[in-house]
């Protein structure tokens, strides 16, 4: 890496403090260089680093458990190489047939690469594995490998469980490789050791030592060194009081750490698998981590490796990593990966505009077109979609293009391979509305404010495992501006601190004043908050409104609330239930049910949950969802009752909304409805799998969803028509209030 003058003087004084000024001297890990990215040998041509290579695996299957590479421009935004299948064969390198945890460094003569991992297959158990692997390369492209069985290597380890996560960074004292990892011996803790490598990096040749000592004795794994400032940050995974991230700090790379007692990861979530880089333009350091229960991983800026911010607002990924690591690489080192791993598809499917809703771009790869839906008002006059993402990749015209005119023709070149024409076409698609994953809509129209609100589930985490809800506000019904986090189950709910699912809300106005009841599932049950704006701040009741089931049920859950008010009566009302629908009215106070009330009404056929009821020309309408959410087939059905509690006459044709599979759109459920105030104008509010990945996700597409509107209508005799869900969605509406 390249080092400016004043870093050069500090790195020479110090080499010369331990008598080592000699060529090896800079392989010396400086403030400019972390343990990715080591200082040039003196006398190899220093070049800049230009791009990033993100190594990874993938999940707990063993087709997952393998190295995979994506790689960024900038740090922030990654494309997965290969199409996000394995690089190396996992059976061709490990013991067991799969690997994990893959760490890669650039080493001290900054052209020969280090990679480790652990040799394991998580089906076998998490004390399966005594192994890791060591590999070697001169390109990032070709690697030679070892495995190395800590049992079987070093006597003494009769009783090792595991061996997990190792990682590798230079001693310019003892001018070696040593790799830190942890292991576990029967009903001791993981504990963090270390071990150099032999010369060819094909074997451990010093028994392994305990490098860091825990001063409460539990659990340390996943260790990370960085150093800084003259001192080794040592950043690991803790398991006693939360699973969370520590930081421990010496002044020598083997011995002496000492623990900042505090976490660091900014989510109340357990983490594992942190991963420290620095950026290139000098901005600073990347930490980035493994939210293991959320299916996420997030990423933290910082410039002291103490204070972090979260920056996930900036990141973008077409694959889901587990724990791995980020190496700063040259334009030349990129050229060659993508030249290697690299398709035409991946360029296509880079654009980085703002503008474009990135999670619904779709390439067609046979007929060679790329179609990209932008948000409401964008010119698509004068629009550029930048393409841009990926090294070694060129993309032209650049600049701003005419798609108003029609598809725009891009020529894709990687080094080494025959260009491609792609179609390009540029369309104002309003579905989906909001920006992100989110399901189970609720929308009202609020008196107070003159504008529309959608309240929704928090989706994309794996297992439905949000906590937080959020709110979004409209003119329009087109143009959604995100409100923010209105209720956050950690901070705000003191009875559950999980799966935030499905709320609804209403609008009341109370002694004159208006306010807002949101009822809202939280670890399977229903839970109400009171706000005296429809953007909160809510208050929660501080207790659960339902938490059991209804009186002669005994299966399904109680998830899913709707609200409504009775316009003949003026009587509130609240609907629940999944494998059931019970209602019961709500007391005056909105906040408790009236005893007695409580009735079940369940559909006599084709009932799943997400109850919506709303009223129109007289008769009470009751929706609800078919099917599970994970299934293609989740669709909306209807029935009609004379009043909000009475018994549901079910029409032979009551499919409202379902799957269009020549559009591409599936999942199509869990709704609400939205009256246009003063005129008979009604709207669907629906979720659907995220298009266009959904259709390959299998059972994860019920929850990574997202939100559209189509128009709904009636038949003369009050039936309501079947809805066509489409991308399109619906034009702007005006209230002319």
């Amino acid at each position: 890496m390249f080092l400016r003058k004043e870093k050069v003087k500090k790195y020479i004084s110090f080499c010369l403090m331990l008598g080592l000024l000699s060529s090896a001297c800079s392989t010396l890990k400086t403030d400019s260089s972390d343990k990715r990215s080591n200082a040039t040998t003196a006398g190899v041509p220093e070049e800049k680093y230009s791009a990033y290579l993100f190594t990874y695996f993938t999940g707990n299957s063993k087709a997952e458990e393998a190295i995979r590479f994506a790689i960024s421009n900038d740090g922030y935004n990654y494309r997965a190489l290969n199409n996000n299948k394995p690089v190396i064969k996992s059976e061709d390198i490990s013991s067991t047939g799969g690997v994990r945890d893959p760490h890669i460094l650039r080493g001290a003569d900054g052209k020969t690469f280090y990679m480790v991992v652990t040799d394991m297959v998580s089906a076998n158990g998490w004390s399966s594995n005594r192994a890791m692997v060591l590999l070697k390369s001169n390109d990032l492209v070709n690697w030679t490998s070892s495995v190395v069985n800590i049992q079987n290597r070093f006597s003494g380890n009769e009783d090792l469980l595991r061996v997990w996560a190792p990682q590798t960074i230079y001693d310019p004292e003892a001018k070696k490789y040593m790799v830190y990892f942890s292991m576990k011996h029967g009903n001791d803790p993981d504990k963090i050791y270390y071990a150099y490598t032999n010369k060819d990096f094909t074997d451990l040749e010093s028994e392994p030592k305990q490098l860091f000592f825990s001063p409460t004795n539990n659990a340390a794994i996943d260790g990370d060194i960085i150093y800084k400032d003259g001192k080794y940050h040592m950043f690991f995974k803790t398991e006693d009081a939360g699973s969370g991230l520590k930081v421990a700090v010496s002044d020598k790379l083997t011995e002496g750490y000492v623990l900042r007692d505090k976490f660091v990861q900014q989510t109340k979530d357990p983490v594992e698998g942190s991963g420290v880089f620095k950026l290139n333009n000098g901005e600073g350091y990347i930490l980035m981590y493994d939210v293991y229960t959320k299916g996420k991983y997030q990423f933290t800026k910082t410039k002291d490796l103490e204070n972090f911010e979260v920056v996930d607002d900036a990141i973008s990924m077409n694959f889901h990593p587990r724990h791995g690591t980020v190496l700063p690489i040259t334009a030349k080192e990129a050229e060659a990966l993508v030249s290697k791993w690299g398709t035409i598809d991946e360029a296509a499917l880079a654009p980085q505009a703002e503008a474009i809703k990135k999670i619904n771009v779709v390439v067609d790869t046979a007929a060679k077109k790329v179609y990209l839906p932008v948000k409401p008002g964008t010119d698509v006059k004068a629009f550029d979609p930048d393409f841009s993402a990926m090294p070694g990749i060129t993309v032209s015209p650049k600049g701003a293009q005419n798609f108003a005119a029609g598809p725009v023709t891009y020529n894709v070149t990687i080094a080494g391979k025959a260009p491609q024409a792609y179609q390009a076409i540029v369309k104002n698609d309003h579905n989906p509305v909001l920006a992100g994953l989110y399901a189970d809509p609720d929308i009202i129209y609020s008196e107070k404010t003159g504008k529309f609100y959608i309240y929704p589930t928090s989706d994309g985490f794996t297992g439905w495992a949000g906590t937080y809800f959020k709110a979004f506000s409209s003119p329009d019904l087109v143009n959604w501006k995100d409100e923010g986090v209105i209720l956050d189950l950690n901070k705000d709910v003191s009875w559950a601190d999980r799966n935030a699912w499905a709320p609804c809300i209403i609008e009341k106005k109370v002694n004159g004043a208006y306010k807002y009841y949101y009822y809202f599932t939280a670890a399977q049950k229903i839970g109400v908050a009171v706000a005296d704006n429809p953007t909160g701040p809510f208050v929660d009741s501080g207790k659960p409104l339902i938490d059991k089931f209804p009186e002669g049920v005994t299966r399904g859950q109680q998830i899913d609330p709707d609200v409504f008010t009775d316009p003949k009566t003026g009587k509130s009302y609240l609907y629940w239930g999944n494998g059931y629908m019970a209602a019961a009215e709500l007391n005056t106070d909105m906040v408790s049910l009236k005893p007695g009330t409580t009735k079940i009404l369940t559909p006599v056929r084709s009932y799943n949950e997400g109850t919506h009821v709303f009223y129109r020309n007289g008769k009470y309408y009751f929706m609800w969802s078919e099917n599970d959410t994970r299934d293609e087939n989740y669709q909306v059905r209807y029935g009609t009752s004379n009043s909000p509690t009475g018994k549901i006459s079910v029409p032979e044709n009551n499919l409202v909304l379902v799957k269009d599979t020549t559009s591409g759109i599936l999942g199509t459920g869990h709704h609400s409805t939205i009256q246009l105030p003063g005129t008979d104008t009604w709207y669907i509010v629906y979720h659907r799998f995220n298009y266009p990945k959904g259709a390959a996700m299998g059972e994860a597409a019920g929850y990574n969803r997202e939100v559209s509107i189509d128009k709904m209508e009636f038949n003369p005799d009050g039936t309501i028509k079947p809805v066509k869900p489409t991308h399109e969605g619906i034009k702007p509406v005006s209230l002319n209030k």
